[in-house]
């Protein structure tokens, strides 16, 4: 800052170019330029670097677990959309009860409509003054009476169906709308699921068959060198399950090793995450809902260190990924495109929580 005090300011001075050089200074400057500009159209645009095989697996990880999501979301509208279907059959059958009993009232009230016509509607005075039989009309009147108290609960009968009708009706309408807009969210992550997976393909396929298989090995452990010469995990021996249940779960999902995933597949041929587990409990008896999300409330939670054959085991802050325990630190799981239903470390993806059904 001293320096800088010392000095003082004094305005430059400029010398004034010959005006004989002004013309050639300019003209050169004019063809500088346009040779950097038409060096710089015959320049070869620079290519992209190609990402490397950790670049690949972690854009490959990411677009298979955003599909999951999707594919999630996708069973949760299309199971919305199933129910309200479902709902809105229940409510057209009832409909149609109520009409054909509504046909029947309005058909009686018709009749006697028709009959008290044709009698005129004599007054009761003349009535008993005509009648040959004054305490047979008397009788006949007792009867009527109770004829007309009768016909009048049955115009309120009618007017209570009618009612009904008409709220049937509109709740039909509701359901109908719906179903109409779960189909729609669903074709939309139907839509998203295919995009993903599209996209992932196209990066594998820039890949050799030995990267490509690398790269759909187990979820959450990198490329690891020591991971190279490893063995995949192997079933367990005897499984000593919390319950009959609980086995017969783990059997079931055992015995779907190797079978293909299908996203929105519940079995028997293709299975997607929550479709195995729900499909694995079935077989036991239990039934489980047909979401990860909903499936991460179906029972109490379980601790990490308290896992026990046939609990589920959720993966990811969201739970968009569902596997079921089997024992000695692993699960069986339907994993993600591309691979097979198959077993992993219990600690392979990110761990969220688990729970065991009942």
């Amino acid at each position: 800052m001293a320096e800088h005090r010392g000095r003082r300011w004094r305005r430059p001075t400029y010398r004034k170019p010959w005006s004989s050089r002004r013309p050639a200074l300019r003209v050169a400057a004019g063809l500088t330029l346009a040779g950097a500009a038409a060096g710089a159209l015959e320049a070869p645009a620079m290519a992209e670097p190609e990402p490397t095989l950790a670049e690949v697996e972690e854009r490959v990880d990411t677009l298979h677990h955003e599909a999951e999501r999707a594919t999630e979301a996708y069973n949760a509208a299309t199971e919305t959309a199933e129910e309200a279907e479902e709902q809105l059959a229940e409510l057209a059958a009832r409909s149609d009860r109520h009409t054909e009993e509504l046909n029947e009232a309005r058909d009686a009230l018709g009749a006697h409509a028709s009959a008290s016509y044709r009698s005129g509607g004599m007054p009761a005075g003349l009535a008993l003054a005509l009648s040959s039989d004054p305490e047979d009309y008397l009788r006949r009147a007792a009867v009527a009476s109770r004829t007309g108290d009768r016909q009048a609960q049955r115009v309120r009968e009618v007017t209570e169906k009618l009612r009904d009708l008409e709220q049937l009706r509109d709740e039909a309408d509701q359901r109908a709308e719906t179903v109409e807009e779960a189909r729609e969210e669903a074709e939309r992550h139907r839509e998203t699921v295919e995009e993903r997976l599209a996209e992932a393909e196209e990066l594998l396929a820039t890949r050799t068959a030995e990267e490509r298989e690398r790269l759909l090995a187990e979820e959450g452990e990198g490329l690891a060198p020591a991971r190279a010469g490893r063995d995949e995990p192997r079933p367990v021996g005897a499984v000593e399950a919390p319950s009959a249940r609980a086995a017969t779960a783990v059997g079931f999902a055992l015995a779907q090793v190797g079978k293909p995933y299908g996203w929105g597949a519940t079995g028997p041929d293709a299975f997607d995450c929550s479709g195995l587990t729900q499909a694995a409990w079935g077989a036991a008896g239990v039934s489980l809902p047909r979401t990860s999300y909903a499936q991460a409330t179906a029972g109490p939670r379980v601790a990490r260190s308290e896992l026990a054959p046939g609990d589920l085991v959720f993966y990811y802050a969201d739970n968009s990924h569902v596997a079921l325990y089997i024992g000695n630190g692993q699960i069986v799981h339907a994993a993600r495109s591309g691979t097979p239903v198959r077993l992993a470390g219990v600690d392979s993806m990110p761990f969220s929580g688990a729970t065991r059904p009942a």
